[in-house]
């Protein structure tokens, strides 16, 4: 492959070289991400192509694409080349992205593993810098009839009230439940709150035979789930 310096401009590139010609003759897998970047934002600024724009916005997003999801507008639009509509691009891109994942992740209907559900709420979760909570209704078999959002609080907390989830649960004909909430700060550990709803919860529905089969904490794109440390 042949090198440029950073002032030439895509356009003298060789067609290998240009991504979207890169992409129409050796298919979309073959771009890097930076590549795939520029074919979004389609230029550069004076001293960068397109490609190296992309790779400083990347580095400035620790070359993660999800760190780069959580870039806002003002932050995307701190790069020189990057206007507004270009920014804009840069976010639906991001969005349509987190949105395929959801709707891989709810095809599967059928909810096995902690991991299961981790893929069904995480479009809910991610990018959220306040505490949420919410539950992933489930039938007899398991599989997800939807996902409710149950309350909204701070970046520090947020409040889980029974009688909204199980009203929630029941209106849905849930057989069972799973408990969601985030904690933007990334810390997985649960507090002794996080503790004591839960066994609140899970006693509070073996009354009126609805189970809560596990509570998942998310943070930064990990989650710590109750069933699996063996709390339930």
């Amino acid at each position: 492959m042949t090198e440029y310096t950073s002032k030439t401009s895509i356009k003298f590139w060789a067609d290998d070289d240009r991504p979207r010609e890169k992409l129409m003759l050796k298919g979309r897998a073959s771009l890097s991400d930076a590549e795939l970047i520029a074919i979004l934002i389609g230029s550069g600024n004076s001293k960068e192509s397109a490609v190296e724009l992309s790779r400083r916005i990347l580095k400035q997003a620790n070359d993660n694409l999800v760190e780069l999801s959580r870039m806002n507008l003002n932050e995307l639009m701190s790069f020189k080349g990057i206007g507004e509509a270009k920014a804009i691009s840069i976010i639906a891109a991001m969005e349509l992205g987190k949105r395929r994942r959801s709707s891989e992740a709810r095809i599967r209907k059928v909810i096995k593993s902690s991991q299961d559900a981790f893929e069904c709420i995480y479009s809910e979760v991610t990018d959220i810098d306040y505490e949420k909570f919410w539950i992933v209704l489930l039938d007899q078999a398991n599989q997800v009839i939807r996902v409710s959002e149950v309350s909204e609080g701070s970046v520090s907390g947020t409040v889980a009230d029974p009688k909204k989830i199980f009203r929630l649960a029941l209106e849905g004909n849930a057989s069972s439940i799973i408990l969601c909430h985030n904690h933007p700060s990334g810390q997985l550990k649960p507090s002794e709150q996080d503790l004591k709803i839960t066994q609140k919860l899970k006693q509070s529905g073996e009354m009126i035979d609805l189970k809560v089969i596990d509570h998942l904490i998310i943070g930064h794109d990990k989650y710590f789930s109750f069933m699996d440390e063996g709390i339930f």
